[in-house]
């Protein structure tokens, strides 16, 4: 077993079914599970309040790079430059929602419900999609969740699995056989779920196997799975988790360490979606269930937060834009906190209507006017 979590009442065979129309495009989102710090992520490097409320934790000189006007990004991420420039990558800056709540727990269930802070929802946003998609249905699956155990967006009935141990699955993709689970009932089932994605691994990595060089860390190998598993086309979303954002104490190396690994997983997972001839129709989204607090702690870090910031890439991306206001340091609430600009739902309607052509209001329960980052 690899730790999977499986959420499905049938799953068809994943390396044995055909798609009988075309495949959707594929969605791939990062989670920055933790609550990342958008204040140091994309910087207000000409704005005096923030170098007040942190003394310390403020970047300066060459710990960032300049990405527009009264912005740089985290030196750290520095490998991603070159997308901006190219088009492909886009910022999303005070992403949040009304009334937050500073739980972890609560907050990524509200993110990956996209429900009201107020309110509890059963499935995840993309289950709802799926169940409004003909193309998510001819798909062999509606999802694959990598370095986490829970489906998150695709909870509450999709057809997903979770595979906390990408490298365990990259070992067991080589071994990978016909044979038919001895199990029976229930288990026989998630062993059979668990199969049919490896076999979808070796059958790529057999068939195509990709010369891009990945990260030997563990999200670094999380994207190289992303790879194989979108290279088969048989899959419209695909989840990696990076963990480790709550820095509450000595922030400054913690974030620089976490944005490396994704600003390196990022590049060579572009490069290989490339090689595998599947960029094209792929738009990567991070994401986070909370900024920090923009007044630095007395712990070298910072506390549970509210808005956030978040990135887009790919080909079809209008990229080299950041949107949303930058929320304003002298107009806090009433903790101390941003004050969100851009409702993360407005991100949500945007891949669901311009991206997979659906009617994003019957999955998000509600009209959210899509941020234009996409092209139509």
């Amino acid at each position: 077993m690899t730790g999977a979590g499986v959420a499905a009442a049938s799953f068809s065979g994943w390396a044995r079914a055909a798609m009988t129309e075309t495949p959707p495009r594929l969605l791939i989102l990062i989670e920055l599970r933790g609550g990342n710090d958008g204040l140091n992520t994309v910087v207000p490097i000409e704005d005096g309040r923030y170098y007040d409320l942190r003394p310390r934790l403020a970047l300066r000189g060459d710990a960032v790079v300049p990405l527009g006007p009264g912005a740089a990004l985290h030196g750290s991420l520095a490998p991603w430059l070159p997308l901006w420039k190219a088009g492909e990558m886009a910022v999303l800056q005070g992403v949040g929602y009304p009334q937050p709540d500073l739980s972890h727990f609560r907050s990524i269930e509200i993110w990956d419900t996209a429900s009201s802070s107020r309110e509890i929802v059963q499935t995840g946003w993309l289950t709802r999609v799926a169940e409004t998609s003909a193309v998510f249905k001819a798909a062999s699956a509606d999802g694959v969740i990598l370095g986490a155990a829970d489906l998150g967006p695709l909870s509450g009935g999709a057809r997903a699995v979770a595979l906390a141990d990408a490298q365990r699955f990259s070992a067991q993709s080589h071994l990978a056989s016909g044979a038919e689970p001895p199990a029976r009932g229930a288990l026989a089932h998630i062993v059979r779920v668990e199969n049919d994605v490896v076999r979808a691994g070796a059958e790529l990595a057999s068939t195509r196997p990709l010369s891009t060089e990945f990260p030997r860390t563990p999200f670094g190998q999380a994207t190289r799975q992303a790879a194989m598993i979108a290279g088969t086309r048989r899959v419209p979303v695909i989840r990696i988790t990076q963990s480790g954002f709550d820095t509450h104490q000595n922030q400054l190396a913690v974030q620089a360490n976490l944005l490396r690994q994704v600003a390196d997983g990022v590049v060579a997972l572009r490069g290989a979606l490339q090689e595998a001839g599947v960029w094209d129709d792929t738009v990567v989204l991070s994401y986070s269930e909370f900024g920090r607090r923009p007044r630095e702690n007395g712990s070298g870090g910072t506390d549970h937060g509210t808005a956030g910031v978040h990135f887009a890439f790919g080909p079809r991306v209008k990229g080299g834009t950041i949107y949303g206001a930058r929320p304003a340091l002298d107009r806090l609430d009433a903790d101390g906190n941003l004050q969100h600009t851009l409702d993360f739902r407005a991100i949500y309607a945007a891949i669901i209507g311009q991206w997979w052509k659906l009617d994003p209001q019957r999955a998000l329960r509600g009209r959210f006017n899509a941020v234009p980052f996409l092209e139509a």
